[in-house]
């Protein structure tokens, strides 16, 4: 079973689970994932910054994580 990606998660943990969940950050408005903050805020306080549904997109990174 796939790791469930959750809003209190690590940016740059969530990326090392799976590279190809990268374009999907893109892809959502959140271009500079190896930006210095990438490396401490959470999904949600990244999505906060970014005018980002946190939920809509952890739903989508975790459909992607499902299909594999």
């Amino acid at each position: 079973m796939a790791q469930k990606i959750t809003k209190d998660m690590n940016i740059m943990d969530i990326l090392q689970i799976d590279e190809g969940l990268a374009p999907i950050f893109m892809e959502s408005g959140m271009g500079c994932l190896g930006c210095a903050a990438a490396h401490f805020e959470n999904l949600e306080q990244a999505c906060g910054v970014h005018g980002i549904d946190a939920d809509a997109l952890a739903q989508k990174l975790n459909a992607y994580l499902e299909s594999k």
